[in-house]
């Protein structure tokens, strides 16, 4: 009787347990240009500028699951000497178990787009070597920072909003 109790116990003690489930993952949204193809692809003096924003956004889809986008700009050049421009929308659905009401915003906006990252990677790597260019390998992007960045823009525009 006491293995029966035992392994009700160790059981429900892992339903409880915080989760985070990957559901699908997807490409939304990508494009790739290279405006002033063939004369792009000639050989440089000196490496081009490379300009890259990152944003993320989350849209509850069910109590439990979470749609999340990531979303990556690049830009390699300056306007009239443009290379190549680069956007993708890369996105997944996750499903978030057991966790604290105030844990769920962090863990959507830090650990969901840590998950989908290297995938948009290869993507814009992959389309920038097809393009005729060296492969953009992106950093690895410390999402806790963004989104401290995020919290302190959204904190000073509340407040700047604010009367005094």
């Amino acid at each position: 009787m006491s293995n029966t109790d035992n392994g009700a116990t160790a059981h429900a003690g892992a339903a409880a347990a915080p989760s985070i489930n990957v559901l699908g993952q997807y490409l939304k949204d990508f494009s790739f240009e290279n405006p002033h193809a063939p004369m792009s692809l000639q050989p440089r003096q000196a490496s081009p500028q490379i300009n890259v924003s990152v944003n993320v956004n989350a849209k509850p889809l069910t109590p439990a699951d979470v749609e999340v986008t990531l979303t990556i700009e690049a830009n390699a050049g300056a306007e009239a000497d443009l290379l190549f421009h680069t956007e993708i929308t890369y996105a997944g659905i996750f499903r978030i178990q057991n966790v604290p009401q105030e844990h769920i915003q962090p863990l959507v906006m830090i650990e969901c787009p840590r998950l989908l990252f290297p995938f948009a990677r290869q993507i814009v790597a992959d389309a920038t070597r097809d393009g005729g260019f060296p492969p953009l390998l992106l950093d690895p992007i410390d999402f806790a920072a963004l989104y401290q960045q995020n919290i302190q823009r959204a904190q000073a525009a509340a407040a700047g909003l604010q009367p005094n």
